[in-house]
């Protein structure tokens, strides 16, 4: 049996990813609305949450932040402060706008503590990924599979709730919505050919 898929070492000798377009932190809810008008006009868009960290035995927290990312524009909504307002609601409900995520049912759980939401329009990267038989399902594999570039994973346990997001966090946060978008578009146009990549190969079955 054949499948794609990579190791660490070899994402860990790739350029790193950086994102060139603009980055828009929402932080109040007057700001929502033409985040989303300017989202719904991009027709799809990549998706992906960010909480903070919990380091003590039954500590939990509640999502701080949604990245909604076009291709040259990414909207991170602080959500720990704004809450999740009718305009962004109504977009992450709607079926007619498509958007791209990884592991979106952990997503949808923690939207869920904070507001009656029923999201739809949503494309799981981890299942359509399989139709082209790569079996690494984090998002750093999965893009370095398709591009041969590494997403730094430095800021993922940093604090999302803190007064004011790092230069170094908001690039972090626009990465993951934006290559989540990436993948979605490079996969849907038939860009990817499994037994044409590096990274195909025979699994070793112990």
């Amino acid at each position: 049996m054949y499948a794609v898929s990579i190791d660490k070492e070899t994402i860990n000798t790739m350029p790193r990813v950086s994102f060139q377009g603009r980055i828009h932190v929402i932080d109040a809810i007057s700001q929502v609305k033409s985040a989303v008008v300017a989202l719904r006009s991009a027709g799809m868009v990549g998706f992906d949450t960010e909480t903070r960290p919990c380091f003590k035995r039954g500590e939990r927290h509640k999502a701080a932040l949604i990245q909604l990312s076009t291709d040259t524009d990414a909207f991170l909504f602080r959500i720990n402060k704004t809450g999740i307002p009718n305009y962004l609601k109504a977009f992450l409900e709607d079926p007619d706008c498509i958007k791209a995520g990884l592991s979106t049912s952990d997503d949808f759980h923690q939207l869920a503590r904070l507001t009656d939401i029923h999201p739809d329009g949503f494309v799981e990267l981890q299942q359509m990924v399989k139709e082209f038989e790569i079996t690494d399902m984090s998002l750093q594999k999965i893009y370095a599979i398709l591009f041969h570039q590494k997403i730094s994973k430095n800021q993922q346990l940093s604090n999302w709730e803190a007064d004011q997001l790092t230069e170094a966090q908001q690039n972090y946060a626009a990465i993951d919505a934006w290559a989540c978008l990436r993948i979605y578009d490079y996969l849907k146009d038939g860009n990817f050919i499994p037994t044409e990549s590096p990274f195909y190969h025979e699994l070793i079955v112990v």
